[in-house]
């Protein structure tokens, strides 16, 4: 597992000790992902849609409609962003220019590729089995005209930048600041309420275990 390189583009400059270059860190954030923000510039505008993510192997899967302008252009060669970010806190400093966040992001800058019709289905498969574990044994199979309709892009995870501050202080010895004035950390996470059963499901039918262990993964992680 070779480390992340510094690039003019993955290179961070402000907070630049916070900087993770290993590929493992890279890896960490978006497994306890399910969503990232994808970016391109679409006539001369930056466009940033959310999307689901999956990754397989050192490649992230997004999927969207083949309809879809915003992935048509990406199919076609338009350079991407894309950013996941765990947030876990406001840091309460005793001055507003001092006070932070702590959080865990990553940054992949690539040119993505179409998932090829043989591979589809088995990406979707990936894609689903990350954002809903265990879901696929639960429904129907795909039928061949909703793979169809849908696109696969395949990002590469060659130039990406990893910035954690989780551990950041929200003070210093000796900074001059007044004590008396209360700072701190405000801890957040992502939790995971009761499931909902929708209107028209047959009563008296349980929850299915796919469900109570995407349940559980929020639950331990804390994050989406």
């Amino acid at each position: 597992m070779t480390d992340l390189s510094l690039t003019t583009l993955t290179r961070v400059r402000r907070g630049a000790h916070h900087q993770r270059t290993d590929r493992a860190a890279l890896y960490d954030v978006i497994d306890t992902a399910l969503f990232a923000t994808l970016a391109i510039v679409r006539d001369g505008r930056p466009v940033a849609l959310p999307v689901g993510i999956g990754r397989d192997g050192d490649d992230l899967l997004v999927h969207g409609s083949t309809g879809s302008d915003f992935f048509r252009r990406i199919a076609a060669g338009a350079p991407v962003s894309l950013t996941v970010t765990h947030l876990m806190g406001l840091k309460y400093a005793r001055s507003l220019f001092d006070s932070s966040m702590r959080y865990r992001c990553a940054v992949v800058h690539a040119v993505a590729s179409v998932v090829p019709a043989e591979e589809k289905e088995r990406a979707l498969l990936t894609l689903s089995e990350h954002l809903m574990p265990g879901r696929s044994e639960d429904v129907r199979p795909m039928t061949a005209r909703e793979i169809a309709a849908t696109m696969v892009l395949r990002i590469p995870l060659a130039e990406a930048s990893v910035k954690d501050n989780a551990g950041s202080l929200v003070e210093v010895d000796g900074d001059g600041e007044d004590r008396t004035v209360w700072a701190g950390m405000l801890p957040l996470r992502v939790i995971a309420e009761d499931p909902v059963t929708s209107a028209q499901t047959v009563a008296g039918t349980p929850v299915p275990e796919s469900v109570r262990r995407a349940a559980r993964r929020v639950a331990a992680s804390g994050t989406a």
